[in-house]
Protein backbone atom coordinates (compact mmCIF):
# COMPACT_ATOMS: atom_id res chain seq x y z
CA UNK A 1 0.00 0.00 0.00
CA UNK A 2 1.29 3.52 -0.78
CA UNK A 3 2.28 4.97 2.60
CA UNK A 4 1.38 8.53 1.66
CA UNK A 5 -2.04 7.42 0.48
CA UNK A 6 -2.63 5.55 3.72
CA UNK A 7 -1.59 8.50 5.87
CA UNK A 8 -3.40 11.07 3.76
CA UNK A 9 -6.74 9.28 3.64
CA UNK A 10 -6.72 7.78 7.08
CA UNK A 11 -5.79 11.03 8.80
CA UNK A 12 -8.78 12.66 7.14
CA UNK A 13 -10.99 11.04 9.78
CA UNK A 14 -9.36 12.86 12.67
CA UNK A 15 -10.37 15.83 14.73
CA UNK A 16 -13.64 17.55 13.70
CA UNK A 17 -14.19 18.89 17.22
CA UNK A 18 -11.39 19.12 19.77
CA UNK A 19 -12.41 19.15 23.43
CA UNK A 20 -10.11 19.60 26.37
CA UNK A 21 -6.89 20.04 24.38
CA UNK A 22 -3.91 21.99 25.63
CA UNK A 23 -2.40 24.00 22.82
CA UNK A 24 1.21 24.93 22.34
CA UNK A 25 2.07 27.54 24.94
CA UNK A 26 2.19 26.95 28.65
CA UNK A 27 -1.33 28.29 28.95
CA UNK A 28 -4.40 26.09 28.93
CA UNK A 29 -6.97 26.71 26.24
CA UNK A 30 -10.34 25.13 26.93
CA UNK A 31 -12.30 24.44 23.78
CA UNK A 32 -16.01 24.73 24.33
CA UNK A 33 -17.01 24.28 20.71
CA UNK A 34 -20.75 23.86 20.44
CA UNK A 35 -20.74 23.90 16.64
CA UNK A 36 -18.65 21.74 14.34
CA UNK A 37 -15.89 24.02 12.95
CA UNK A 38 -15.43 21.66 9.99
CA UNK A 39 -19.03 21.86 8.83
CA UNK A 40 -19.31 25.59 8.29
CA UNK A 41 -20.93 27.47 5.46
CA UNK A 42 -20.87 31.17 4.55
CA UNK A 43 -24.24 31.71 6.20
CA UNK A 44 -22.63 31.01 9.58
CA UNK A 45 -21.03 34.39 10.10
CA UNK A 46 -19.49 33.82 13.53
CA UNK A 47 -15.81 34.76 13.00
CA UNK A 48 -14.71 32.59 15.92
CA UNK A 49 -16.15 29.48 14.26
CA UNK A 50 -14.27 30.25 11.05
CA UNK A 51 -11.06 30.87 12.99
CA UNK A 52 -11.50 27.60 14.87
CA UNK A 53 -11.82 25.75 11.57
CA UNK A 54 -8.79 27.52 10.08
CA UNK A 55 -6.57 26.70 13.05
CA UNK A 56 -7.60 23.04 13.26
CA UNK A 57 -7.38 22.39 9.52
CA UNK A 58 -3.96 24.04 9.48
CA UNK A 59 -2.65 21.49 11.98
CA UNK A 60 -3.88 18.52 9.99
CA UNK A 61 -2.71 19.82 6.60
CA UNK A 62 0.79 20.53 7.91
CA UNK A 63 0.89 17.02 9.40
CA UNK A 64 0.21 15.60 5.94
CA UNK A 65 2.71 17.81 4.14
CA UNK A 66 5.26 16.98 6.81
CA UNK A 67 4.77 13.25 6.27
CA UNK A 68 5.27 13.59 2.52
CA UNK A 69 8.45 15.60 2.91
CA UNK A 70 9.80 13.17 5.52
CA UNK A 71 9.34 10.18 3.25
CA UNK A 72 11.38 11.43 0.31
CA UNK A 73 14.31 12.56 2.48
CA UNK A 74 14.61 9.38 4.58
CA UNK A 75 13.34 10.85 7.85
CA UNK A 76 10.42 8.45 7.32
CA UNK A 77 10.21 5.44 5.06
CA UNK A 78 9.27 5.93 1.41
CA UNK A 79 7.30 3.15 -0.27
CA UNK A 80 8.09 3.00 -3.95
CA UNK A 81 11.18 1.89 -5.86
CA UNK A 82 11.42 4.89 -8.18
CA UNK A 83 10.72 8.57 -7.74
CA UNK A 84 8.75 8.95 -10.95
CA UNK A 85 6.01 6.57 -9.76
CA UNK A 86 6.25 6.66 -5.97
CA UNK A 87 3.43 9.23 -5.82
CA UNK A 88 0.44 9.58 -8.12
CA UNK A 89 -1.56 12.77 -8.73
CA UNK A 90 -4.54 11.36 -6.83
CA UNK A 91 -2.39 11.02 -3.70
CA UNK A 92 -2.49 14.80 -3.31
CA UNK A 93 -6.21 15.46 -3.76
CA UNK A 94 -6.89 15.38 -0.04
CA UNK A 95 -4.11 17.74 1.00
CA UNK A 96 -4.99 20.07 -1.88
CA UNK A 97 -8.66 20.30 -0.92
CA UNK A 98 -7.67 20.71 2.72
CA UNK A 99 -5.57 23.72 1.73
CA UNK A 100 -8.05 25.26 -0.69
CA UNK A 101 -11.65 24.16 -0.53
CA UNK A 102 -13.23 20.77 0.00
CA UNK A 103 -15.28 19.31 -2.80
CA UNK A 104 -17.30 17.18 -0.40
CA UNK A 105 -16.69 14.09 1.68
CA UNK A 106 -13.17 12.72 2.01
CA UNK A 107 -12.73 8.97 2.52
CA UNK A 108 -10.00 6.65 3.65
CA UNK A 109 -8.84 3.93 1.26
CA UNK A 110 -11.48 1.44 2.35
CA UNK A 111 -14.37 3.91 2.72
CA UNK A 112 -14.61 3.13 6.41
CA UNK A 113 -14.77 6.71 7.59
CA UNK A 114 -15.46 10.13 6.18
CA UNK A 115 -14.97 13.71 7.19
CA UNK A 116 -16.19 16.96 5.70
CA UNK A 117 -14.01 20.05 5.90
CA UNK A 118 -14.15 23.45 4.25
CA UNK A 119 -10.50 24.05 3.40
CA UNK A 120 -8.19 26.60 4.97
CA UNK A 121 -8.11 29.26 2.26
CA UNK A 122 -11.88 29.04 1.71
CA UNK A 123 -12.51 29.68 5.41
CA UNK A 124 -10.02 32.55 5.40
CA UNK A 125 -11.82 34.17 2.47
CA UNK A 126 -15.11 33.83 4.35
CA UNK A 127 -13.62 35.23 7.56
CA UNK A 128 -11.90 38.30 6.18
CA UNK A 129 -14.91 40.54 5.30
CA UNK A 130 -16.51 39.79 8.66
CA UNK A 131 -13.32 40.41 10.63
CA UNK A 132 -12.51 43.55 8.66
CA UNK A 133 -15.99 45.00 9.17
CA UNK A 134 -15.88 44.33 12.93
CA UNK A 135 -12.22 45.34 13.32
CA UNK A 136 -11.24 41.89 14.57
CA UNK A 137 -7.59 42.45 13.81
CA UNK A 138 -6.25 39.50 15.79
CA UNK A 139 -8.56 37.15 13.89
CA UNK A 140 -7.12 38.62 10.73
CA UNK A 141 -3.55 38.34 11.99
CA UNK A 142 -3.81 34.64 12.82
CA UNK A 143 -5.45 33.86 9.49
CA UNK A 144 -2.80 35.86 7.61
CA UNK A 145 0.05 33.97 9.26
CA UNK A 146 -1.60 30.64 8.47
CA UNK A 147 -2.37 31.65 4.88
CA UNK A 148 1.23 32.75 4.32
CA UNK A 149 2.61 29.44 5.58
CA UNK A 150 0.12 27.40 3.53
CA UNK A 151 0.68 29.16 0.21
CA UNK A 152 4.46 29.04 0.60
CA UNK A 153 4.27 25.30 1.33
CA UNK A 154 2.04 24.75 -1.71
CA UNK A 155 4.65 26.47 -3.86
CA UNK A 156 7.48 24.47 -2.28
CA UNK A 157 5.75 21.18 -3.08
CA UNK A 158 4.00 21.91 -6.38
CA UNK A 159 5.58 25.02 -7.93
CA UNK A 160 3.23 27.55 -9.55
CA UNK A 161 -0.25 27.44 -8.01
CA UNK A 162 -3.65 29.12 -8.46
CA UNK A 163 -3.80 32.02 -6.02
CA UNK A 164 -4.81 35.49 -7.22
CA UNK A 165 -7.85 34.13 -9.11
CA UNK A 166 -8.57 31.19 -6.78
CA UNK A 167 -11.65 30.71 -4.59
CA UNK A 168 -13.87 33.10 -6.54
CA UNK A 169 -16.55 30.51 -7.18
CA UNK A 170 -18.64 30.89 -10.32
CA UNK A 171 -16.81 34.12 -11.16
CA UNK A 172 -13.78 32.05 -12.18
CA UNK A 173 -13.98 28.29 -12.39
CA UNK A 174 -10.55 27.99 -14.02
CA UNK A 175 -8.16 30.18 -12.05
CA UNK A 176 -4.75 30.65 -13.65
CA UNK A 177 -1.48 29.60 -12.10
CA UNK A 178 0.49 32.34 -10.34
CA UNK A 179 4.25 32.05 -10.39
CA UNK A 180 5.87 30.79 -7.22
CA UNK A 181 7.82 34.04 -6.92
CA UNK A 182 4.58 36.06 -6.99
CA UNK A 183 3.02 33.84 -4.33
CA UNK A 184 6.09 34.22 -2.14
CA UNK A 185 5.80 38.01 -2.42
CA UNK A 186 2.16 37.79 -1.42
CA UNK A 187 3.16 35.73 1.62
CA UNK A 188 5.61 38.41 2.76
CA UNK A 189 2.86 41.03 2.43
CA UNK A 190 0.47 38.87 4.44
CA UNK A 191 3.02 38.48 7.23
CA UNK A 192 3.80 42.20 7.32
CA UNK A 193 0.08 42.94 7.56
CA UNK A 194 -0.32 40.33 10.29
CA UNK A 195 2.42 41.94 12.37
CA UNK A 196 0.65 45.30 12.10
CA UNK A 197 -2.66 43.70 13.10
CA UNK A 198 -1.16 42.06 16.18
CA UNK A 199 0.09 45.46 17.35
CA UNK A 200 -3.36 47.04 17.31
CA UNK A 201 -5.54 47.56 20.37
CA UNK A 202 -8.92 45.92 19.92
CA UNK A 203 -11.93 45.32 22.19
CA UNK A 204 -12.63 41.72 21.11
CA UNK A 205 -10.03 38.97 20.85
CA UNK A 206 -10.59 35.45 19.45
CA UNK A 207 -12.32 33.04 21.81
CA UNK A 208 -9.80 30.33 20.94
CA UNK A 209 -6.15 30.68 20.12
CA UNK A 210 -5.05 27.04 19.84
CA UNK A 211 -1.38 27.89 19.43
CA UNK A 212 -0.38 30.66 21.84
CA UNK A 213 -3.30 31.29 24.17
CA UNK A 214 -3.70 34.91 23.00
CA UNK A 215 -0.04 35.87 23.42
CA UNK A 216 0.17 38.23 20.47
CA UNK A 217 3.87 38.91 20.90
CA UNK A 218 4.50 35.24 20.14
CA UNK A 219 2.38 35.47 17.01
CA UNK A 220 4.62 38.36 15.89
CA UNK A 221 7.64 36.15 16.48
CA UNK A 222 6.04 33.42 14.36
CA UNK A 223 5.36 35.87 11.53
CA UNK A 224 8.97 37.04 11.58
CA UNK A 225 10.25 33.45 11.69
CA UNK A 226 8.19 32.46 8.66
CA UNK A 227 9.69 35.46 6.88
CA UNK A 228 13.14 34.12 7.79
CA UNK A 229 12.16 30.76 6.34
CA UNK A 230 10.95 32.43 3.13
CA UNK A 231 14.12 34.47 2.72
CA UNK A 232 16.30 31.43 3.25
CA UNK A 233 14.32 29.34 0.77
CA UNK A 234 14.71 31.92 -2.00
CA UNK A 235 18.32 32.77 -1.23
CA UNK A 236 19.50 31.17 -4.50
CA UNK A 237 17.44 33.61 -6.59
CA UNK A 238 17.28 36.75 -4.42
CA UNK A 239 20.47 38.70 -3.73
CA UNK A 240 18.82 40.50 -0.81
CA UNK A 241 17.40 37.39 0.86
CA UNK A 242 20.27 36.69 3.27
CA UNK A 243 20.56 40.33 4.35
CA UNK A 244 16.79 40.39 4.99
CA UNK A 245 17.14 37.16 6.97
CA UNK A 246 19.96 38.66 9.02
CA UNK A 247 18.03 41.84 9.74
CA UNK A 248 15.33 39.81 11.48
CA UNK A 249 17.93 37.84 13.44
CA UNK A 250 19.48 41.11 14.59
CA UNK A 251 16.13 42.27 16.01
CA UNK A 252 15.83 39.13 18.15
CA UNK A 253 12.09 39.17 17.47
CA UNK A 254 11.72 35.57 16.27
CA UNK A 255 11.21 32.10 17.76
CA UNK A 256 14.15 31.56 20.12
CA UNK A 257 12.80 29.58 23.07
CA UNK A 258 10.83 26.38 23.56
CA UNK A 259 7.78 28.20 24.92
CA UNK A 260 7.60 30.10 21.62
CA UNK A 261 7.58 26.96 19.44
CA UNK A 262 4.91 26.89 16.75
CA UNK A 263 3.17 23.53 16.98
CA UNK A 264 -0.26 21.90 16.86
CA UNK A 265 -1.39 19.89 19.88
CA UNK A 266 -3.45 16.73 19.47
CA UNK A 267 -5.81 15.07 21.98
CA UNK A 268 -6.68 11.60 23.26
CA UNK A 269 -10.27 11.08 22.05
CA UNK A 270 -10.69 7.83 20.15
CA UNK A 271 -14.16 8.51 18.75
CA UNK A 272 -16.54 11.44 18.33
CA UNK A 273 -14.04 12.69 17.22
CA UNK A 274 -10.75 10.80 16.98
CA UNK A 275 -8.43 13.73 17.64
CA UNK A 276 -5.27 11.75 18.41
CA UNK A 277 -2.03 12.34 16.60
CA UNK A 278 -2.43 10.69 13.16
CA UNK A 279 0.78 8.70 13.55
CA UNK A 280 -0.56 7.30 16.80
CA UNK A 281 -4.04 6.60 15.44
CA UNK A 282 -2.58 4.81 12.40
CA UNK A 283 -0.04 2.69 14.26
CA UNK A 284 -1.35 1.96 17.75
CA UNK A 285 -4.10 -0.36 16.60
CA UNK A 286 -5.39 -3.85 17.19
CA UNK A 287 -3.25 -5.26 14.38
CA UNK A 288 -0.06 -3.50 15.44
CA UNK A 289 1.95 -0.86 13.62
CA UNK A 290 1.03 0.00 10.03
CA UNK A 291 4.06 2.08 9.00
CA UNK A 292 7.76 1.32 8.80
CA UNK A 293 10.49 3.48 10.26
CA UNK A 294 13.45 4.66 8.20
CA UNK A 295 16.45 2.36 8.50
CA UNK A 296 18.73 5.22 7.52
CA UNK A 297 17.64 7.51 10.34
CA UNK A 298 17.46 4.79 12.99
CA UNK A 299 20.94 3.60 12.05
CA UNK A 300 22.34 7.13 12.17
CA UNK A 301 20.89 7.75 15.63
CA UNK A 302 21.70 4.32 17.05
CA UNK A 303 25.36 4.43 15.99
CA UNK A 304 25.77 7.84 17.61
CA UNK A 305 23.99 6.96 20.89
CA UNK A 306 21.65 9.84 20.16
CA UNK A 307 19.76 10.70 23.37
CA UNK A 308 16.56 11.30 21.38
CA UNK A 309 16.28 7.80 19.94
CA UNK A 310 14.21 6.27 22.77
CA UNK A 311 11.69 9.10 22.38
CA UNK A 312 11.42 8.85 18.58
CA UNK A 313 11.09 5.07 18.36
CA UNK A 314 9.57 2.25 20.36
CA UNK A 315 11.06 -1.19 19.65
CA UNK A 316 8.44 -3.93 19.84
CA UNK A 317 11.11 -6.61 19.45
CA UNK A 318 14.66 -6.84 20.75
CA UNK A 319 15.86 -8.82 17.73
CA UNK A 320 15.68 -8.36 13.96
CA UNK A 321 15.91 -11.30 11.53
CA UNK A 322 19.36 -11.35 9.97
CA UNK A 323 20.89 -9.42 12.86
CA UNK A 324 20.47 -10.97 16.32
CA UNK A 325 18.39 -13.88 15.08
CA UNK A 326 18.22 -16.06 11.98
CA UNK A 327 16.84 -14.65 8.72
CA UNK A 328 13.08 -15.07 8.35
CA UNK A 329 11.49 -15.12 4.92
CA UNK A 330 7.99 -14.65 6.31
CA UNK A 331 8.51 -11.53 8.42
CA UNK A 332 11.57 -9.93 6.78
CA UNK A 333 12.17 -11.40 3.33
CA UNK A 334 15.14 -9.18 2.56
CA UNK A 335 17.03 -10.81 5.45
CA UNK A 336 17.67 -13.68 3.03
CA UNK A 337 18.79 -11.38 0.21
CA UNK A 338 22.19 -9.91 -0.66
CA UNK A 339 22.55 -6.12 -0.58
CA UNK A 340 22.45 -4.35 -3.96
CA UNK A 341 25.88 -3.60 -5.33
CA UNK A 342 25.49 0.17 -4.93
CA UNK A 343 24.71 -0.39 -1.23
CA UNK A 344 27.88 -2.45 -0.86
CA UNK A 345 29.96 0.12 -2.74
CA UNK A 346 28.64 2.98 -0.59
CA UNK A 347 28.80 1.13 2.72
CA UNK A 348 25.08 1.61 3.40
CA UNK A 349 23.10 -0.47 5.86
CA UNK A 350 20.76 -2.96 4.21
CA UNK A 351 17.52 -4.58 5.40
CA UNK A 352 18.20 -5.06 9.11
CA UNK A 353 19.76 -3.21 12.03
CA UNK A 354 20.98 -4.38 15.40
CA UNK A 355 19.35 -3.83 18.79
CA UNK A 356 15.79 -4.43 17.63
CA UNK A 357 15.52 -1.45 15.25
CA UNK A 358 13.22 -3.05 12.67
CA UNK A 359 12.46 -0.78 9.72
CA UNK A 360 12.81 -0.56 5.96
CA UNK A 361 15.27 0.78 3.43
CA UNK A 362 14.53 3.75 1.20
CA UNK A 363 12.27 2.71 -1.67
CA UNK A 364 11.60 -0.82 -0.42
CA UNK A 365 8.16 -1.69 -1.80
CA UNK A 366 7.93 -5.28 -0.60
CA UNK A 367 4.53 -6.44 0.58
CA UNK A 368 3.28 -6.30 4.14
CA UNK A 369 4.25 -9.40 6.15
CA UNK A 370 2.79 -10.35 9.57
CA UNK A 371 5.17 -8.10 11.51
CA UNK A 372 2.77 -5.50 12.95
CA UNK A 373 3.80 -6.39 16.50
CA UNK A 374 7.49 -6.72 15.66
CA UNK A 375 8.50 -3.69 13.57
CA UNK A 376 9.67 -0.56 15.37
CA UNK A 377 6.83 1.87 16.03
CA UNK A 378 6.56 5.62 16.56
CA UNK A 379 7.57 6.60 20.08
CA UNK A 380 6.52 9.24 22.55
CA UNK A 381 7.87 12.17 20.48
CA UNK A 382 6.07 13.68 18.67
CA UNK A 383 3.16 11.21 18.31
CA UNK A 384 2.69 10.49 22.04
CA UNK A 385 3.18 6.76 21.71
CA UNK A 386 5.37 4.72 24.06
CA UNK A 387 8.75 5.73 25.47
CA UNK A 388 11.26 2.98 24.70
CA UNK A 389 12.20 1.54 28.09
CA UNK A 390 13.46 -1.73 26.60
CA UNK A 391 10.23 -3.51 27.55
CA UNK A 392 9.87 -4.81 23.95
CA UNK A 393 6.09 -5.24 24.01
CA UNK A 394 3.63 -5.13 21.15
CA UNK A 395 1.88 -1.76 20.98
CA UNK A 396 -1.85 -1.23 21.01
CA UNK A 397 -4.50 1.44 21.38
CA UNK A 398 -4.22 3.36 24.64
CA UNK A 399 -0.49 2.76 25.13
CA UNK A 400 1.93 5.50 26.06
CA UNK A 401 0.77 9.08 25.75
CA UNK A 402 -2.48 7.97 24.05
CA UNK A 403 -1.82 10.18 21.03
CA UNK A 404 -1.71 13.58 22.77
CA UNK A 405 1.37 14.59 20.81
CA UNK A 406 2.26 17.50 18.56
CA UNK A 407 2.79 18.35 14.93
CA UNK A 408 5.85 20.62 15.01
CA UNK A 409 5.62 23.50 12.55
CA UNK A 410 8.49 25.87 13.44
CA UNK A 411 10.65 25.13 16.48
CA UNK A 412 13.34 27.19 18.16
CA UNK A 413 15.87 24.42 17.50
CA UNK A 414 15.12 24.53 13.76
CA UNK A 415 15.72 28.27 13.69
CA UNK A 416 19.22 27.72 15.09
CA UNK A 417 19.95 25.32 12.23
CA UNK A 418 18.67 27.94 9.78
CA UNK A 419 21.11 30.43 11.29
CA UNK A 420 23.87 27.83 11.07
CA UNK A 421 23.11 27.34 7.37
CA UNK A 422 23.46 31.04 6.68
CA UNK A 423 26.74 31.15 8.60
CA UNK A 424 28.12 28.14 6.70
CA UNK A 425 27.20 29.84 3.45
CA UNK A 426 29.27 32.85 4.52
CA UNK A 427 32.12 30.59 5.71
CA UNK A 428 31.63 32.02 9.20
CA UNK A 429 32.66 28.79 10.94
CA UNK A 430 32.57 30.18 14.47
CA UNK A 431 28.99 31.47 14.17
CA UNK A 432 27.90 28.26 12.47
CA UNK A 433 29.36 26.24 15.35
CA UNK A 434 27.55 28.36 17.94
CA UNK A 435 24.20 28.01 16.18
CA UNK A 436 24.78 24.30 15.57
CA UNK A 437 25.46 23.74 19.27
CA UNK A 438 22.38 25.73 20.24
CA UNK A 439 20.19 23.83 17.77
CA UNK A 440 21.33 20.48 19.16
CA UNK A 441 20.83 21.60 22.74
CA UNK A 442 17.34 22.98 22.14
CA UNK A 443 16.21 19.94 20.15
CA UNK A 444 17.28 17.48 22.84
CA UNK A 445 15.85 19.64 25.62
CA UNK A 446 12.45 19.68 23.92
CA UNK A 447 12.32 16.02 22.99
CA UNK A 448 13.28 14.82 26.47
CA UNK A 449 10.29 16.59 28.03
CA UNK A 450 7.98 14.11 26.29
CA UNK A 451 8.92 11.09 28.39
CA UNK A 452 6.44 12.12 31.05
CA UNK A 453 3.56 11.62 28.60
CA UNK A 454 4.02 7.87 29.00
CA UNK A 455 3.11 7.33 32.65
CA UNK A 456 3.64 3.57 32.35
CA UNK A 457 7.26 3.81 31.18
CA UNK A 458 10.36 3.05 33.21
CA UNK A 459 11.99 6.44 32.84
CA UNK A 460 15.25 5.24 34.35
CA UNK A 461 16.13 4.60 30.69
CA UNK A 462 16.00 8.32 29.93
CA UNK A 463 19.36 9.88 29.07
CA UNK A 464 21.00 11.74 31.94
CA UNK A 465 22.84 15.05 31.72
CA UNK A 466 26.15 13.25 31.15
CA UNK A 467 24.70 11.26 28.24
CA UNK A 468 23.39 14.44 26.66
CA UNK A 469 26.52 16.54 27.15
CA UNK A 470 28.70 13.71 25.85
CA UNK A 471 26.61 13.45 22.69
CA UNK A 472 26.65 17.20 22.04
CA UNK A 473 30.39 17.44 22.72
CA UNK A 474 31.04 14.56 20.34
CA UNK A 475 29.13 16.28 17.57
CA UNK A 476 30.94 19.56 18.19
CA UNK A 477 34.24 17.70 18.12
CA UNK A 478 33.30 16.22 14.75
CA UNK A 479 32.43 19.69 13.50
CA UNK A 480 35.76 21.06 14.73
CA UNK A 481 37.68 18.17 13.15
CA UNK A 482 36.03 18.63 9.75
CA UNK A 483 38.64 19.60 7.16
CA UNK A 484 36.32 20.49 4.27
CA UNK A 485 33.11 22.53 3.88
CA UNK A 486 31.37 19.35 2.67
CA UNK A 487 32.14 17.59 5.96
CA UNK A 488 30.76 20.50 8.01
CA UNK A 489 27.63 20.68 5.87
CA UNK A 490 27.00 16.97 6.31
CA UNK A 491 27.43 17.12 10.08
CA UNK A 492 25.04 20.06 10.43
CA UNK A 493 22.52 18.70 7.92
CA UNK A 494 22.28 15.27 9.56
CA UNK A 495 21.52 16.78 12.95
CA UNK A 496 19.11 19.29 11.45
CA UNK A 497 17.15 16.43 9.93
CA UNK A 498 17.07 14.50 13.19
CA UNK A 499 15.62 17.59 14.87
CA UNK A 500 12.98 17.75 12.09
CA UNK A 501 11.54 14.34 12.98
CA UNK A 502 7.76 14.78 12.83
CA UNK A 503 7.73 17.29 9.95
CA UNK A 504 9.92 16.95 6.86
CA UNK A 505 8.79 20.08 5.01
CA UNK A 506 11.96 22.00 5.77
CA UNK A 507 14.17 18.96 5.17
CA UNK A 508 12.73 18.59 1.67
CA UNK A 509 13.44 22.27 1.03
CA UNK A 510 16.94 22.13 2.56
CA UNK A 511 17.83 19.11 0.44
CA UNK A 512 16.90 20.79 -2.84
CA UNK A 513 18.48 24.08 -1.73
CA UNK A 514 21.85 22.74 -0.57
CA UNK A 515 22.25 19.12 -1.70
CA UNK A 516 23.12 18.01 1.84
CA UNK A 517 23.53 15.64 3.52
CA UNK A 518 25.30 13.54 0.91
CA UNK A 519 25.33 10.60 3.32
CA UNK A 520 21.78 9.46 2.59
CA UNK A 521 20.93 5.85 1.91
CA UNK A 522 20.07 5.58 -1.81
CA UNK A 523 17.02 3.89 -3.26
CA UNK A 524 17.01 0.12 -3.43
CA UNK A 525 16.95 0.53 -7.20
CA UNK A 526 20.12 2.22 -8.49
CA UNK A 527 20.07 5.30 -10.68
CA UNK A 528 18.93 5.66 -13.46
CA UNK A 529 16.21 3.07 -12.83
CA UNK A 530 15.03 5.06 -9.82
CA UNK A 531 14.71 8.30 -11.83
CA UNK A 532 15.80 11.77 -10.77
CA UNK A 533 15.06 12.93 -7.25
CA UNK A 534 11.68 14.66 -6.87
CA UNK A 535 12.08 18.41 -7.37
CA UNK A 536 8.34 19.04 -7.13
CA UNK A 537 5.32 16.79 -6.80
CA UNK A 538 2.65 16.15 -9.45
CA UNK A 539 -0.33 18.44 -9.48
CA UNK A 540 -3.34 16.79 -7.81
CA UNK A 541 -5.59 15.04 -10.29
CA UNK A 542 -8.60 17.00 -9.01
CA UNK A 543 -6.83 20.22 -10.01
CA UNK A 544 -5.90 19.21 -13.53
CA UNK A 545 -9.25 17.48 -14.15
CA UNK A 546 -11.41 20.38 -12.99
CA UNK A 547 -9.30 23.38 -14.03
CA UNK A 548 -8.70 23.77 -17.75
CA UNK A 549 -5.99 26.33 -17.04
CA UNK A 550 -3.71 23.72 -15.49
CA UNK A 551 -2.07 20.82 -17.31
CA UNK A 552 -0.56 17.76 -15.61
CA UNK A 553 3.20 17.88 -15.11
CA UNK A 554 5.26 15.64 -17.41
CA UNK A 555 7.35 14.32 -14.49
CA UNK A 556 8.64 15.17 -11.02
CA UNK A 557 11.77 16.90 -12.38
CA UNK A 558 10.03 20.28 -12.60
CA UNK A 559 11.80 22.70 -10.25
CA UNK A 560 10.16 25.32 -8.08
CA UNK A 561 11.21 28.89 -8.80
CA UNK A 562 13.87 29.09 -6.07
CA UNK A 563 15.58 25.82 -7.01
CA UNK A 564 18.39 26.84 -9.36
CA UNK A 565 20.63 23.86 -8.71
CA UNK A 566 21.75 21.47 -11.41
CA UNK A 567 19.59 18.54 -12.40
CA UNK A 568 19.80 15.37 -10.37
CA UNK A 569 22.00 13.32 -10.25
CA UNK A 570 24.68 15.92 -11.13
CA UNK A 571 23.42 17.89 -8.17
CA UNK A 572 24.88 16.17 -5.07
CA UNK A 573 21.75 14.35 -4.05
CA UNK A 574 21.85 10.67 -3.12
CA UNK A 575 19.49 8.98 -5.54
Amino acid sequence: MNVLKYISHKTSVIFILIFGLLFISCETTELNLTEDPNSLNPNQSDPDLFLNSIQIDFGKVIERFGAIGSQVVRIDNMYGRDYQNAYSPSDFNDVWSGSYQSTGESYDDQNEHSQKFNGILADIRALHPIATKDKLYYHLGISQVIEAYIIVTLVDFFGDIPYSEALKGADNLNPKLDSGAEVYSSAITLLDDAILNFKKDIPNTPKNDFYYGRDWEKWIKVANTIKMKIYLQKSLVDNDAISNFTKIVDTGDYIKNMDEDFQFKWGTNVIQPDNRHPRYANNYEGDGADEYMSNWLMNLMSNANDPRIRYYYYRQSNVVPGAETAPDEETLSCSLESPPQHYIDGGFTFCFLNNGYWGRDHGDDDGTPPDGFKRTNFGVYPAAGRFDDSSFKGTQQGDGGKGAGITPILLSSWVEFMIAEVALGKMDISSARTAFSSGLTKSIAKVTTFGSLDNTANLSFEPNTTDISTFINNKLAQFDAATTPKDRWNIVAEQYWISLFGNGIDAFNFYRRTGYPTTLQPNIEPFPATGNFIRSFPYPSDLTTNNSSVDPKPNVNQKVFWDKNADSPTFPIAN
